[in-house]
């Protein structure tokens, strides 16, 4: 059974609710733990349409009071709270990013690659539909040479959302990741998550979105498990209803690749669950 949520937004960034109100929620769905993870501020240049970027910078104090103040009022559960937040893997911005994880005293990081270059390639699907297959595996191998860059870099506690990148494409991705030197690719991204000491989340939130599939897809989870890797597990909830989304699924999914834990960072301390 999964009993924590390790990644959520707010209404400070393009969520629809308050950290109070996705706590309800939280304590209303049976979970023992709720991560707070808003997104990161992101510098001019890494843009989405509809931009969020000015409430976000503005509001994080309110973001970071709001939050902490519910896990002060809740330390004794039975819904316990974590701070925490999903930092962007921004090439060339590694200062940026850096500062960015130590601006506050987080609980944990999750480390999250949106961008593929200056390309925000999860903000409509409307690029993807004029791309060939050739076309978009090209972008799928950039994004992967990303992720492992992001994940070697060692700031980060949980991998959020590894295969993302499907999200507006996900027949043209499986024909991709079915060739060896692909899976060889998400591999050594994969290494690079073991070696620094990270858990790869499985969410529920694909299920919401084009691709209609939990991320990552079945043969990354196969391979994660044959590396043995931890797993933590996610609804990516933006509105109160998103909140612990799908975990019965996400649990039956998890056992039949042969997990049966998952892992919870606090103040850099994993503790492992049973699923």
């Amino acid at each position: 059974m999964i009993l924590a949520d390790l990644h959520t937004h707010t209404k400070y960034s393009h969520g629809g609710n308050s950290p109070a109100q996705m706590y309800a929620a939280a304590q209303a769905k049976g979970l023992e733990l709720i991560g707070f993870t808003e997104h990161s501020p992101r510098p001019l240049g890494f843009n989405y349409t509809n931009e969020y970027r000015d409430k976000l910078t503005r509001h994080l104090p309110d973001y970071a009071s709001e939050v902490l103040a519910l896990k002060a009022a809740n330390a004794g559960g039975p819904c316990r709270v974590l701070f925490g937040m999903e930092m962007d893997w921004l090439e060339g911005q590694l200062d940026f990013t850096r500062a960015s994880c130590t601006a506050y005293d987080f609980d944990y990081l999750l480390g999250s690659v949106h961008f593929i270059g200056q390309w925000g390639f999860d903000d409509g699907s409307e690029p993807w539909k004029n791309m060939s297959q050739e076309e978009c595996e090209v972008q799928y191998t950039r994004y992967f040479e990303i992720w492992e860059r992001m994940l070697a870099s060692g700031l980060f506690n949980i991998a959020a959302h590894p295969d993302l990148v499907k999200i507006f494409s996900v027949e043209q991705f499986h024909v991709w990741l079915a060739k060896p030197e692909s899976q060889a690719l998400v591999r050594q991204g994969l290494a690079a998550l073991r070696q620094a000491g990270m858990s790869m989340e499985i969410s529920s939130a694909g299920l919401r979105k084009a691709c209609r599939e939990i991320y990552p897809a079945p043969p990354i989870m196969v391979m994660a498990a044959e590396m043995d890797l931890p797993i933590s597990f996610a609804s990516d909830a933006h509105v109160t209803d998103d909140v612990g989304y799908g975990f019965a699924r996400l649990a039956s999914y998890a056992r039949a690749f042969g997990f049966t834990e998952y892992t919870v960072f606090d103040r850099g301390q994993r503790t492992v669950c049973p699923i």
